[in-house]
């Protein structure tokens, strides 16, 4: 089914974070969400209106200190304005030829601009999920409908020659959303641990956890996600401080590390993981370790093995997931994962699970997150997770945002009717997830569209600059 795209309504949101949290080499304490509206026209002569939210985020994408955030926020919006202006100029097209015939333009107009990989794909994996979503409000069908049927015509290129139609289009109708979920819950660089590292003085008072003892009482989770900084000494104590909440009151519980590019190469790394085996106090931590993810800068990432530390604890990539050739190099060089994130784009994301499923067993993708807001932001990656089997996911935006306080209550209180089993309300407090033993239900994202039942305010939000291409 051939679309066209329209036109495109850009705004952007704000919010005050209720914590500080460190990633990398960043401490956020607020936050820019775009948001996009895109109306797209079929052959037949319907047309619908899509949505889709992502982070304008600093310091991800692009970690330079060349840059300032605010000169990293203005990068995304290039992004986003090349994609839409080479998506218009394509005419009537299926929703994933509109993604695969301009991705290459996409990436070198990208680079004349001076953006990185990850940088020009952020704009086509916002437009691909508002292009599908309202493509799904038109035909009335699902996002994982229309994913099963293969809607968006979802094929292989040039671009994943290793990749086989027949095996596809199997891969795609053998999948069935998971109804539930786990939270991976994000211990960030200068979260405060225990009540010793939160001062009266210093407490927000809100009604949700402030320390990570707090956070294993309030939501029962079992998975975890631990920030390292690259400095073995410091990284080893913090790992220490983390292991004795988890090792006292969290049961059976999983951690993944994230290294967030911080070493330089893989013998630092080894290093730690090293450390960390010897310690007695790290035992059980270790144990429950599943998985590395980007422990190495991406400018050396793909060019070293990592099978040192392979042979000691899988190993995925994240930032250095920039093109749809990135993961089978990565494989080459000892790596066994690779993150799904929206913000990276989800037909990436579909390509790459088909990638796992056919390597078979010792192969894997992991569902991580870039602060993906409460409302359609988190509500199209969790249904991509979903769709993709994964069965834990790392969730953090609900913790250091206080859920859609960002948004009016008439929009709130309408998420809160469309998706029941996702989100609740408390009196005077803002719509909030509704996490349920360290579980998130999802079932309610089976609606029209891309995951989506309830409509924004877009009133309420602040229109994105645009003419941002020189």
């Amino acid at each position: 089914m051939k679309v066209k795209l329209e036109e495109v309504e850009r705004y952007e949101r704000h919010v005050k974070l209720r914590l500080p949290f460190r990633f990398g080499v960043i401490t956020v304490t607020d936050a820019t969400q775009a948001v996009i509206r895109a109306r797209v026209s079929l052959s037949d002569g319907r047309s619908a209106a899509g949505v889709a939210a992502e982070a304008l985020a600093a310091k991800w994408f692009e970690k330079s200190p060349r840059f300032t955030d605010q000169e990293n926020l203005q990068q995304l919006r290039q992004s986003l304005d090349l994609a839409i202006g080479l998506y218009r100029a394509q005419g009537p097209a299926r929703p994933f030829d509109l993604f695969i015939t301009t991705c290459e333009a996409q990436t070198k107009r990208g680079a004349e601009l001076g953006l990185n990989p990850l940088v020009a794909g952020y704009g086509p994996a916002l437009l691909d999920r508002a292009i599908l979503d309202a493509l799904g409000r038109a035909t009335g069908r699902s996002f994982a409908e229309m994913v099963a049927a293969n809607v968006p015509g979802i094929r292989s290129t040039a671009l994943t020659p290793d990749i086989e139609d027949d095996a596809l289009a199997s891969f795609l109708m053998d999948l069935k959303p998971n109804p539930r979920i786990a939270v991976r819950h994000t211990v960030g660089l200068v979260d405060p641990l225990t009540a010793t590292d939160r001062p009266e003085s210093e407490r927000v008072n809100d009604g949700l956890p402030e320390t990570l003892e707090e956070v294993v009482a309030h939501y029962g989770g079992r998975y975890y996600k631990l920030k390292v900084a690259g400095d073995v000494k410091a990284d080893l104590d913090r790992l220490c401080r983390i292991a004795a909440v988890l090792d006292g009151s969290s049961g059976d519980y999983r951690v993944t590390l994230d290294g967030n590019e911080q070493y330089d190469g893989v013998d630092g790394i080894v290093e730690l993981w090293r450390k960390i085996e010897e310690s007695s106090a790290l035992a059980r931590l270790a144990r429950a370790t599943l998985f590395i993810e980007q422990p190495i800068k991406r400018a050396v990432a793909l060019s070293q093995s990592v099978a040192p530390l392979a042979r000691l604890r899988p190993v995925i990539i994240d930032e250095s997931d920039g093109g749809l050739g990135s993961f089978p190099t990565a494989l080459e060089l000892g790596y066994a994962g690779v993150s799904s994130k929206n913000c990276k784009g989800f037909y990436k994301s579909i390509l790459n699970a088909a990638r796992v499923a056919r390597l078979g067993p010792g192969y894997f993708m992991s569902a991580e997150d870039l602060t993906t807001w409460p409302g359609v932001s988190v509500q199209q990656d969790l249904a991509l997770v979903s769709l993709l089997g994964l069965t834990h996911v790392e969730r953090n935006a609900h913790h250091f945002i206080d859920g859609m306080g960002f948004a009016p209550e008439d929009e709130q209180r309408a998420f809160v009717a469309a998706h029941p089993d996702l989100y609740h309300e408390q009196p005077g407090k803002p719509a909030r997830l509704r996490i349920d033993k360290g579980m998130l239900s999802v079932g309610s994202l089976a609606v029209p569209g891309f995951a989506v039942g309830a409509e924004m305010d877009f009133r309420s939000m602040t229109p994105m600059v645009q003419g941002v291409l020189p």
